[in-house]
């Protein structure tokens, strides 16, 4: 069972990279126990999933949804965006290009207009509307990106109108969270961590912070990533990564933005308007 081993093999990199970034024991602790669920398996997880269904993953001990759904995506896909974005900071126009009907140009019409990079974040344009504003996204190519969304995370969902949110947590509380991250690195008062990209020295010169609140876990860090690098806007560029006790997850970039009403305030990136909501009512 091939297929198997890679996936515990994943979940194993997954803990061990969350290690690495000083996150929660008890989250180290739900992927080795997810690798060890699978190993324990007598059957290939893909036949599983072919009987029974994404709900079958549910139903295996110390697997929640958010592991199902990278299980789920790593059998259909090949690939995993959890352990890809822990290890590289991915690639969201390769990420993109492998949903039927996008190419490189409609990737980058995606991040361009939504400024989003992940699954989860293009699962909630496309069913929230904001994936129309993109052009080129008919109504019919929305659907198709939906049902493909919706076999790759694995997401249960018998109906759900144009509107209606998927569990995330507020704009308000992002921005916190990003408000607590820069300042406190500015201040030296977090611990660091030796990325292993972009960093030869091998130095620990990236601030992480983990907080709990309002019932979500947050993890939040300087991008990484090599636009980052390559615009000068490591320390300006933050990633939250958050999951709460429901095993909903997924991840946002705050940014200074640099255009428009906005221009000069913090935003919550493909939140845009949440945030300049947010902003009249405080105003």
């Amino acid at each position: 069972m091939a297929k198997n081993n890679e996936l515990a093999a994943n979940l194993r990199d997954i803990a061990d990279l969350l290690k690495g970034q000083k996150a929660n024991p008890f989250r180290v602790n739900a992927y080795l126990n997810a690798a060890k669920t699978i190993d324990a398996l007598t059957e290939p997880v893909e036949d599983l999933l072919k009987r029974e269904g994404f709900t079958a993953l549910l139903d295996l001990p110390g697997i929640g949804e958010g592991i199902a759904r990278s299980i789920n995506e790593y059998i259909v896909t090949g690939r995993m965006s959890r352990l890809e974005s822990l290890q590289t900071g991915h690639d969201p126009v390769a990420l993109f290009e492998q949903i039927p009907g996008i190419g490189p140009r409609s990737a980058h019409r995606i991040i361009e207009t939504l400024h989003i990079d992940s699954l989860e974040a293009l699962e909630l344009a496309a069913y929230n509307g904001r994936l129309k504003a993109v052009p080129g996204f008919s109504t019919k190519k929305i659907a198709l990106v939906q049902t493909w969304l919706d076999r790759v995370l694995g997401y249960r969902r018998p109906h759900i109108e144009p509107q209606q949110p998927i569990a995330e947590p507020p704009v308000s509380l992002l921005l916190k969270i990003d408000e607590q991250y820069r300042r406190k690195a500015e201040a030296g008062d977090l611990p660091t961590i030796a990325p292993k990209r972009f960093n030869p020295n091998g130095e620990a010169w990236l601030p992480i912070l983990h907080t709990t609140q309002k019932g979500w876990h947050f993890t939040a860090l300087y991008s990484n990533t090599a636009r980052a690098h390559q615009l000068d806007r490591v320390k300006d560029w933050v990633i939250i990564t958050f999951h709460d006790d429901q095993h909903h997850e997924g991840q946002h970039t705050v940014v200074t933005e640099t255009r428009g009403v906005a221009m000069g305030r913090r935003v919550v990136r493909g939140r845009e308007k949440e945030c300049g909501d947010l902003q009249s009512t405080i105003a």
